[in-house]
């Protein structure tokens, strides 16, 4: 009788013990099911290339835009990295181009912070070129070189030279233009010659004003692997950096302004938070409740209509597609929080 009972303790021993086990592991699993948290949102303006663009022209023959080459470098290094969500530049081109926003702005965290909040961000990058030139050393071959391909201004070609790239970058907060935090790159050729657009290649220059920096035969230039140099430095302090970002969490309220062959226009747009792919949902006020006393309102009643999805917005409106739901009308009231 006692082996029976000892058996059975046994047993139900080694079941409790089971059902500990599989209890303790229920929240590693609801922690492996649950919505992961979205990245940090970040738009990166073109870089400010005015101190160095003297030395840029002279370099290409012509004026171009180095600035624009270098944020697209940065932009491709992050995406890779993952660890931000990057706009992509059709949607930040559009909204500069409607806010007629200048070369000039390109550093100002102030003007930045607004481009900012029209695109929906939580942070944007705003950056500087700091140097983008050489470092001479006097040849006896003399002569001037000419053409692309040369530096071929102020006695230069007469000099062999190593490529020296210099960055400079700021997140700025949107909502406080506060900078969040800073990042620096620097880039040195491992080369140096008489031509510092020389040795890439098959490279044959540039055309229509601009130079692909993300070509593999302009980063075989000397030119070329600095500023590859100097961006990969720059992206990985920029990335040091998303620790101190954080999402922004925004509860947006507005009203359906018109209904027109299906779309959903409504009476707030970017200045208010939203922007495109954001979702809300749609009510009707049905009743509402007043004081008796004063004639305020104390609660309005209302029944769900559907969802609508954000499909263009800019300051004051957004256009929205029918998600669920049907029969949406003028005065509809639209709710969501963005993310």
């Amino acid at each position: 009788m006692r082996v029976r009972e000892m058996k059975s303790r046994r047993f139900w021993l080694t079941m409790g013990a089971l059902m500990v086990l599989a209890l303790s592991s229920l929240p590693v699993v609801q922690a492996q099911n649950a919505a992961p948290k979205r990245k940090v949102r970040i738009a990166i303006l073109d870089f400010d290339y005015a101190t160095v663009q003297t030395n840029s022209a002279a370099m290409f023959g012509s004026n171009v835009d180095v600035g624009r080459g270098i944020a697209d470098l940065l932009v491709t290094d992050l995406v890779k990295d993952g660890s931000y969500s990057i706009i992509e530049r059709k949607m930040l081109d559009k909204v500069l181009a409607e806010q007629n926003f200048s070369n000039s702005n390109r550093a100002d965290p102030t003007s930045a912070a607004k481009i900012g909040r029209l695109l929906g961000v939580d942070a944007i990058l705003v950056g500087s070129i700091t140097q983008f030139g050489n470092e001479n050393k006097q040849q006896g071959a003399g002569g001037m070189g000419g053409g692309l391909g040369r530096i071929g201004m102020g006695g230069f070609s007469h000099k062999s030279s190593k490529a020296i790239v210099g960055l400079s970058a700021r997140l700025v907060n949107i909502d406080t233009g506060e900078i969040l935090g800073v990042a620096e790159g620097k880039g040195e050729s491992k080369r140096e010659g008489l031509s510092l657009t020389g040795g890439g290649g098959g490279w044959s220059g540039f055309g229509a004003g601009g130079v692909n920096f993300g070509a593999s035969d302009f980063q075989q230039t000397i030119i070329g692997e600095a500023v590859k140099q100097a961006t990969d430095g720059l992206a990985i302090e920029v990335i040091a950096n998303a620790p101190k970002l954080t999402t922004r969490t925004i509860s947006v309220t507005g009203i359906v302004a018109a209904v027109d062959h299906g779309s959903i226009i409504l009476n707030i747009g970017s200045r208010a938070g939203l922007k495109v792919g954001d979702q809300l949902t749609v009510e009707r006020v049905t009743r509402e409740i007043k004081d008796p006393a004063t004639g305020n309102v104390l609660r309005r009643l209302s029944t769900s209509i559907g969802t609508v999805k954000v499909i263009d917005v800019d300051e004051q409106s957004a256009v929205c597609a029918i998600a669920t739901g049907a029969g949406y009308k003028e005065g509809d009231i639209v709710k969501t929080v963005t993310q």
